[in-house]
C-alpha cells in the first residue's frame, strides 16, 4: 500500500505513470532490483520517468513520500519561491516559533528570507530516526530496519548511504520542468524538435533497406538504391508585438525567443506589429518599413507562423473597422479578420503569450485575449508552453 500511494503521488506531481510502468515496477521489486532505498530511487526513476522534464517532479515526489521533505518546484534564488505554499508554511511556522518577527515578509530583505528558507530545507535532510516516513531505525517506515512495518524493502545499516537524498537536494533537473521559466538551455531544447525534414540534393545516400529488397527481387543480383539526404527545410515567420507599454515587462523573454529562433532556423523572417495585426506588418522594430500582409499571405502554407504578443488591448482595436490606434493606420477591416486570414493560410500557426496562462482569466485585456485564443492556438512562454506549441506546429 505504501508503494501504491507513492505511484499515486507521482501522478499528483505531474509524472505520467502508465499501467505498463506500474507492472514493470512491481516485477522488478519481486526480482530484488531494489534492496534498499537508494536502489529504489534509481529503479523507480528508470521505471517511471521517460522525459527529462519529469525528473525534477519525480525527485520532489520521492523526497516527500520517503523523507517527508516538501521541496518547492523552484530553484534557489528564484523569487517565485515567495508564491509557493512551502514558503508560506515555513514562514508561518518560523513566526510561530519566534524565529522571525510577525512582519518578517515586509521587514526582512527578500534575499535573507530565501537564504533562511533553503537553510531550513538543508537541515531537514540530516539523519532522522523513527517516524512514519523517514529512513532509519525503528518507527513505522517500510524502509529501514528494526521497525514495525509489516512489509517494504529492507535497508541495511543505520540509515543507508543517503545518496538518493543528496541527488534530490542538488535539483539538477529543475530547469527542464515544464512549468519552469524559459532559459537559453531549455528553450534550445524545446525548439530543437521543430523540424520539417524533406529529401533534398543529389541522390548520394545509400538506402540499405531498399537495396536489400531490390537485390532480393533480382534473384540476388546487387541493385544499389540511392536516395536524397533528408534536410530540414522548415520555414518560420515570427511576428512580434513591440509597441506600447504592456509588453515592456516581457522584453527579456521576447529577446530570448527572438535570439533562439534566429539561431535555430536558417529559413526564417521576423516582422513587427503593435498590439494586433491589420493589413500591414513591419520589417524593422521601429515600424518604419511596411510589408503588406497580403504579401505575407503569398508564402507557402507549410510555413510555421509564430506570433508573440500579450493579446491585451481595447476591444475596439481588435473588433472594429478602423480600430487601430497607431497613427497613419486606417484599415477598413477589423484586425480579427486579418488574424483569421493568417490562420486560414498557415495551418501551422500558434500565438505565444508572455502572460502566464493561469493569469489569463483576470489579465487586463482578457476579452481580446480570449477572442484571439479562439482564432489561434495560444500558449504561454513557459517551457511547457513552448513544448506544446512545438507539438502543435509539428502535427501532420
Amino acid at each position: 500500500m505504501f508503494l501504491d500511494d507513492f505511484i499515486l503521488r507521482l501522478r499528483d506531481y505531474g509524472v505520467p505513470v502508465s499501467l505498463t510502468d506500474t507492472i514493470d515496477f512491481y516485477q522488478g521489486l519481486e526480482r530484488g532490483l531494489a534492496p534498499d532505498l537508494d536502489s529504489l530511487f534509481l529503479f523507480a526513476r528508470l521505471a517511471f520517468v521517460r522525459r527529462v522534464e519529469h525528473v525534477d517532479a519525480y525527485e520532489r515526489a520521492f523526497a516527500f513520500h520517503f523523507y517527508g521533505l516538501d521541496l518547492p518546484r523552484v530553484a534557489q534564488g528564484d523569487p517565485e519561491l515567495f508564491n509557493t505554499p512551502q514558503f508560506r508554511d515555513w514562514l508561518r511556522e518560523a513566526i510561530r516559533k519566534g524565529e522571525l518577527p510577525p512582519h518578517a515578509l515586509w521587514t526582512f530583505p527578500p534575499d535573507e528570507l530565501m537564504k533562511r528558507f533553503w537553510e531550513t530545507m538543508r537541515q531537514q535532510t540530516e539523519a532522522h530516526h523513527g517516524g512514519s516516513r523517514w529512513i532509519g531505525t525503528g518507527g513505522n517506515s517500510p524502509f529501514g530496519h528494526s521497525g514495525n512495518a509489516s512489509g517494504g524493502v529492507r535497508v541495511m545499516g543505520e540509515g543507508g548511504k543517503r545518496s538518493a537524498l543528496k541527488v534530490i537536494g542538488e535539483r539538477r533537473y529543475i530547469d527542464y520542468s515544464d512549468d519552469q521559466a524559459l532559459s537559453h538551455a531549455n528553450l534550445s531544447q524545446a525548439l530543437a524538435s521543430l523540424k520539417s525534414l524533406k529529401p533534398a540534393g543529389p541522390r548520394d545516400q545509400l538506402d540499405l533497406d531498399a537495396t536489400i529488397y531490390e537485390s532480393a527481387r533480382n534473384g540476388g543480383e546487387i541493385d544499389l538504391v540511392f536516395r536524397r539526404d533528408l534536410m530540414d527545410r522548415i520555414e518560420v515567420v515570427l511576428l512580434i508585438d513591440n509597441g506600447g507599454t504592456s509588453m515592456l515587462p516581457h522584453v527579456a523573454l521576447t529577446r530570448l525567443l527572438f535570439a533562439k529562433v534566429r539561431d535555430r532556423f536558417k529559413r526564417r523572417d521576423t516582422y513587427f506589429f503593435h498590439n494586433t495585426i491589420y493589413g500591414t506588418v513591419y520589417k524593422d522594430a521601429q515600424r518604419r518599413i511596411p510589408l503588406p500582409v497580403e504579401k505575407l499571405l503569398q508564402r507557402s502554407p507549410e510555413t510555421r507562423l509564430l506570433i508573440l504578443g500579450d493579446a491585451s488591448m481595447a476591444p475596439e482595436e481588435l473588433l472594429y473597422p478602423g480600430g487601430a490606434i497607431t497613427w497613419g493606420t486606417n484599415d477598413a477591416e477589423p484586425s480579427l479578420r486579418w488574424l483569421e486570414r493568417l490562420r486560414d493560410r498557415f495551418r501551422h500557426s500558434v500565438w505565444l503569450n508572455p502572460i502566464p496562462k493561469e493569469n489569463w482569466p483576470e489579465a487586463y485585456g482578457r476579452t481580446t485575449l480570449k477572442r484571439i485564443g479562439e482564432v489561434f492556438r495560444m500558449e504561454d512562454l513557459t517551457l511547457g508552453g513552448i513544448k506544446r506549441a512545438v507539438e502543435w506546429l509539428n502535427r501532420k
